[in-house]
This record gives structure tokens, sequence and C-alpha cells, in this order.
């Protein structure tokens, strides 16, 4: 028996939260597009399904299993021992009442149906510099995804070969199928399994891609970063997911940013904020001073005499440009004056000095 538990390296007690963020974790490192164990994946889902379903977690906790089809869980052979649970294999919180009854009556529409043959969406996570996000840029990146098969162009046949009616579905890309449930027995039609609902099949199935139209391949492209782009910030990229099944449309690649944080410099929005450590004398007396800016281009800021230590001063259009293209945010320079640890013998003699003015 499988321990979900052990799957995905979480304790019994552990809260909803907590199992969510093991899931996404381990989902992340074994995902087949990044080069990840694909049985280890459907594990981790498998693991997740249950434990992260509450009744199905309590099952599974006083079982040991899920019961998926109807019938009695309880102790002994079959009996109404202490505990006994009952599973008709549905979530009735899910029930959708007008598609029960469309299939009771065979009024579900052919053709109205999901194209299970579109390319799959690609997520991919990205780092960056805080600096990358002053300027569009471009960058590379290497997937591995399923890519239209060069031999028969996305087609699925020998090169030159016809097609022909399935035998399956009759052309028609669906077929009929009859099941029960708790109100008797309902119609409905599911896609053809043989055809993959395209009604057809290629006379002789390419001997690369095995009538697919695809194969798995690994693609480099280059992506475009937009100034202004902010941390954990999708961008979408059209038509660069997996290759649809048999010239079928693709999917999409989602790039997740993540902005490596800065030593200097703090975001917020499209502001920067900066703490600039300056002397007491230069406070006191007031002072031009360097200030970095994230461009590499220093600037001087002119300190008042008087100055006080977390005084704030706002350099306009100095910080992340806007993601929509227009304008800019500001910088922030925050003052503090710093105490010095050590001293010379001369700079104390003068701290000493100034003391007695009782400065």
């Amino acid at each position: 028996m499988k321990d979900y538990y052990q799957i995905l390296g979480i304790s019994k007690d552990a809260s909803s939260e907590e199992i969510k963020k093991a899931f996404h974790k381990l989902a992340h490192k074994h995902h087949p597009h990044k080069g990840g164990d694909e049985k280890k994946f459907k594990e981790i889902n498998e693991a997740y399904q249950i434990l992260g379903n509450p009744e199905k977690r309590t099952q599974y906790d006083r079982f040991g299993r899920v019961f998926e089809g109807p019938g009695i869980g309880g102790s002994g052979a079959g009996g109404f021992g202490a505990g006994a649970g009952f599973d008709f294999g549905f979530d009735f919180n899910s029930l959708n009442i007008e598609d029960i009854f469309e299939d009771l009556f065979d009024l579900r529409k052919k053709g109205q149906r999901k194209n299970i043959n579109q390319g799959k969406d690609i997520g991919v996570e990205m780092e960056i510099d805080l600096k990358d996000t002053l300027e569009n840029f471009k960058k590379t990146i290497i997937l591995a995804k399923k890519k239209v098969c060069s031999r028969c162009q996305g087609s699925g046949g020998e090169p030159g070969t016809k097609t022909k009616e399935c035998f399956s579905c009759r052309g028609t890309g669906e077929i009929q199928q009859i099941k029960k449930i708790f109100l008797g027995t309902i119609t409905q039609y599911v896609i053809c399994p043989e055809c993959k609902g395209e009604g057809k099949i290629p006379e002789k199935p390419c001997n690369v891609c095995q009538a697919e139209g695809r194969i798995d391949e690994k693609e480099t492209i280059e992506v475009s970063i937009p100034a202004g782009v902010d941390f954990d910030q999708t961008l979408k990229i059209p038509g660069k997911g997996d290759a649809g099944r048999k010239g079928a449309k693709s999917g999409n690649l989602y790039l997740k940013i993540f902005v490596r944080p800065h030593p200097l410099f703090k975001r917020k929005g499209d502001n920067l904020y900066l703490s600039l450590p300056i002397s007491f004398s230069q406070a006191v007396l007031g002072k031009e001073v360097e200030v970095p800016i994230l461009d590499g281009k220093n600037i001087f800021l002119r300190i008042p005499a008087g100055t006080e230590s977390g005084k704030i001063f706002r350099i306009s259009k100095k910080g992340i440009p806007h993601f929509s293209g227009f304008g800019r945010g500001n910088l922030y320079v925050e003052l503090v004056i710093k105490t010095p640890k050590k001293l010379t013998r001369k700079q104390k003699e003068l701290l000493k000095e100034l003391d007695k003015e009782e400065l």
C-alpha cells in the first residue's frame, strides 16, 4: 500500500496549506517538462488528489485506502462495524444536474466537445536581476516539448498516404457510451479513442511519430521580457507550448518571473527605496553626496544643514519603468546617520571638544 504522506514528505498531522506547499514543490521538481521523472510526477499527483481532498483524506486515514466505487467501508468482512462509511464514487458538490439530464435524455449535441488534440500549455520559471527590469531584453531558453513531426509535417501519416474513415466511430469522431449512475442509466457521447475525435485516420501511420503528428524534442526559443516586469509576474507567449496533435492548435508558454534581491535597492511597485548612510558632520553641516542609481549612472544629492536621520528625499523618475510602457517610478533615498565603532585619537579629541560645546 502506498504511503501518500511519505510520497509528499509530510507528517500525518500536516495542515491543508502544508500539503499544498509540499505538492507544488515536488511537482515543480519532478515535472516532465523540466526533465523530471514522469512516473514520480504521477505518483505525487495521485498523493495530492487524496490528501488534498478532506473527505478522501479522512477515508484514507481511517481505512488505508479510498473506496472509489459503490460499496461499504468498515470493520469486518462487508459488515456494518464501527466507523463504516459509504462512497458512491463521485463528488455530489460538483454534480451538474443539467449535464445529468442532458445525458439521461441524450440531449447533448454531437460536436460539442473539448478539443483534446490541442497542445498543452507549458510553464517555465525564470530568474532575472533587478537591473534587467529597466529595459526590454531578450533571453534564450531551452524547452523540452512536443514539436511538429518533421517527417509528416503534423499530418500523422506517411508522406503521400491517404486518410480513411475511422472504423470505430464511422467518421463522426464520437462513440456512444451507456453508464449506470444512482438515478439509472445515462447515454453520452465521448471522443473516439481511435481517431481522437477527427473521424479519420491515415492509411499508413507516420513511422516517426506513430500517427501523432508530433514528437518529443528540445527547442531553443528566444523570449522577449518587457521593461517593468515584476516579481512573481507571469508572461504569456502564445503558441509556444506543446504542438497540437495532427495539426491542432499549439498550447501557450507561461513564463513566471522571479527577480533576484538587490543588495542596495528594494522595490515596491515601480518605486525604488535606498538607505544611504551619511556621517554626523555631513548631516549637521550639510553637504553634496553621491547617490547610486540602479542603472549605474550615479547622481549627486544636496543635503541641507541640520538634516536628521531618517529624512527621505524623492528623486523623480529614477525607479522602475511602468509595465504599460508609459512613465517611470521614483527613487526614495532615506538618510541614515552612521555611528562609527572605532575612532582615531584625533577624532576622539575633536569629539571631546564638541562635547564641551554641548554639541
